[in-house]
């Protein structure tokens, strides 16, 4: 036991610096919230950081209400149906094999409720697609199984692999690694979620890198696939578009206030779909301008020193 202690300490030191280039551009960005996170048995939604995210949950609400309605409607006519038209009540059946009227209300009632949800459903719908003027572009690209994170207007790319992934531990960014993806929870683990700002209840959802954007600005997401389909989400922004190969598709939020923020792949992908996390940390414009230049530096190769020029 000693020895595998002494084996484990030692593997710490070496991948710790290791992959110190891969975690550099995140030093900084510890401490913050952890607002969007799932929760065990938990029922409802994630906590709305995005307006998107709200209007989705005022729908549902209202949806929610609807259905509950009709249900309400639907158990009581049951129930007097049952009283009223028992073979006790009545000792012999009526013969008649329809109503005109009652055939007139079933048909109208459902397409007046639908136009209803429809009204109000679809401008939710398309104001995900309808992406105002923008102050920042992202690209996100599903591979198998990670993602790459690319700011086009700074010249910044960077993998993001769950924690405990050889290529997030070591630093080689090597695709073929994340084929080789550990599934348990040992005391290595937990060291490497620790030093990355996280907790033991949050494998499985942490990365090595996140995605970093700044509170209030409006974000153009432009999402792709390299090998097969993957669907970026993360449900506190109110946002799930697929990352197609061969499609450029498009979305946008615009985060409220500062945490951390979770989500997966949403679309089967193969193996190890369940073990591609997604992570965004919110700050203020002056903590993500910061970042930004260390990110400049580390993954665009410029120095600090120099200005880049911008469109």
């Amino acid at each position: 036991m000693r020895m595998t202690s002494l084996i484990r300490g030692f593997l710490s030191v070496v991948f710790g610096l290791m992959a110190a280039t891969v975690t550099l551009a995140q030093d900084g960005l510890t401490g913050l919230e952890f607002v969007g996170k799932p929760v065990a048995g938990g029922m409802g939604f994630q906590p709305a950081a995005t307006e998107l995210a709200r209007d989705a949950h005022w729908l549902d609400d209202l949806v929610l209400y609807i259905i509950t309605a009709i249900t309400i409607f639907v158990t009581l006519l049951l129930v007097w149906v049952v009283i009223r038209y028992n073979h006790r009540a009545n000792k012999e059946a009526a013969r008649f094999t329809h109503h005109t009227m009652v055939e007139i209300v079933w048909t109208l009632l459902p397409i007046v409720i639908l136009i209803v949800i429809g009204s109000f459903s679809l401008p939710i719908l398309f104001k995900q697609l309808e992406i105002p003027e923008s102050d920042l572009t992202v690209k996100v690209t599903g591979n198998q199984w990670y993602w790459t994170y690319e700011y086009p207007e700074s010249g910044v790319e960077f993998d993001s692999y769950m924690i405990g992934s050889p290529a997030s531990l070591d630093g080689s960014n090597n695709p073929n690694d994340a084929l080789i993806t550990p599934f348990v929870l040992d005391e290595y683990m937990e060291i490497k979620l620790v030093e990355n700002g996280y907790q033991r209840d949050d494998f499985l959802l942490a990365a090595n890198t996140a995605l970093v954007v700044p509170v209030g600005a409006v974000v153009r997401v432009q999402i792709a696939a390299t090998d097969v389909n993957h669907s970026f989400a993360v449900p506190s922004f109110g946002i799930k578009m697929d990352a197609i190969v061969g499609r450029l598709n498009e979305t946008w939020f615009a985060v409220e206030q500062e945490g951390v923020f979770f989500g997966q792949c949403s679309e089967l992908c193969g193996k190890d779909h369940s073990y591609m996390p997604i992570v965004v940390k919110a700050v203020s414009q002056e903590v993500y301008d910061q970042w930004l230049a260390g990110a400049i530096e580390e993954y665009a190769g410029i120095p600090a020193s120099v200005q880049v020029a911008s469109n």
